[in-house]
């Protein structure tokens, strides 16, 4: 049989990888046809300097994982040596 994680493992290993990276995950050609979108509504014509659009972009992100984080209780998550202990008793099928 092939090696399976227990139910969750993937899902936390990639929660502590991008918790430990810094790039952006939020494409940035689409979020700046987004942002270009909704400033058109503001004013036509509109230009924006490219670190005026990474500053909107890390200011964005910072906002949705400061959001994610206050709204999602981690508190009840195992530890992952806990988790693969609890693994290794009980097979999965």
């Amino acid at each position: 049989k092939p090696h399976r994680f227990c139910p969750g493992t993937v899902a936390l290993h990639e929660i502590r990888r991008y918790q430990k990276s810094t790039e952006l995950l939020i494409r940035k050609l689409p979020f700046q046809r987004l942002v270009r979108e909704i400033a058109q509504d503001f004013k036509t014509d509109l230009r924006f300097q490219s670190s005026a659009a990474m500053a909107l972009q890390e200011a964005s992100e910072a906002y949705f994982v400061g959001l994610f984080e206050y709204n999602t209780d981690l508190t009840g998550i195992l530890p992952i040596s806990l988790c693969e202990g609890f693994c290794h008793n009980f097979q999965l099928n």
